[in-house]
């Protein structure tokens, strides 16, 4: 842990000089979204008993937790190694390459953690309801963890900056408007749920919402999203073995 935070170090250091910036800009999304779906189309739908701005609020958090960790490990990692050509040297520290890959997606972690609680502050103002429990937070920090993992692996794989775009444009982008971000899977036919269910937002979504809503929480949804975890730290071991050969 002490090598992946000697390489967590200096993107920290970044992360500190542009802080307000970074959390303004990735703000926006988030409150654009629920003004137009929480107060704009959602307004008087009630959605297994409760309020649709109170039903969506967790679902964007899921959805910022993803953009912004996968965005804050993935295109930070792509970056330096395609444009700086500093990840090289990073390979050739004195460090364990599952140390390295810790203190990569560890960065995408924090940023996406800052924006989440950023967003969730401005939620509570507007639904005092939501409850924020530690297995909401613990939910939390999963969702980011994941995503942040699999923001290396696609910055590994990409040979490009297209192929991060494109990424995002293939994987991100569906699960931004399927992944239960905006709706309850119960609406959906039931060959669409089952396809669904794959999707890792999916999962977080189903677990924060249950945990925001005071609802059972859905467990399973928590290991399968903790499998994904498991998956994307694997695929990113495998690739950046290839790498530094």
């Amino acid at each position: 842990m002490i090598d992946a935070y000697s390489i967590l170090w200096a993107d920290l250091m970044a992360l500190k000089r542009r802080g307000p910036r970074y959390l303004i800009t990735t703000l926006v999304s988030p409150i654009l979204y629920l003004v137009a779906f929480g107060w704009g189309l959602g307004r008087g739908i009630n959605l297994n008993g409760t309020s649709y701005l109170e039903f969506v609020i967790p679902g964007i958090i899921a959805l910022t937790a993803m953009t912004t960790s996968f965005n804050g490990a993935g295109t930070r990692l792509n970056v330096d190694r395609l444009y700086f050509k500093s990840f090289d040297e990073c390979l050739m520290a004195p460090i364990g390459l599952s140390s390295l890959l810790m203190g990569k997606a560890l960065i995408g972690v924090v940023r996406g953690l800052m924006s989440s609680i950023a967003f969730l502050i401005v939620a509570l103002l507007i639904a005092p309801h939501i409850r924020i429990s530690p297995q909401f937070l613990l939910g939390l920090f999963l969702t980011c963890l994941t995503f942040a993992f699999l923001g290396v692996l696609a910055a590994l794989l990409a040979r490009s900056h297209e192929d991060m775009a494109v990424f995002g444009s293939l994987i991100l982008m569906p699960m931004t408007f399927l992944g239960g971000t905006f709706f309850s899977l119960s609406q959906v036919p039931v060959g669409l749920k089952y396809a669904l269910y794959i999707l890792p937002l999916t999962h977080s979504s189903l677990f924060l919402r249950a945990a925001a809503l005071d609802q059972p929480l859905p467990w399973g949804s928590f290991l399968i999203l903790f499998a994904f975890l498991v998956a994307f730290l694997v695929g990113g071991m495998v690739t950046l073995k290839k790498i530094s050969i």
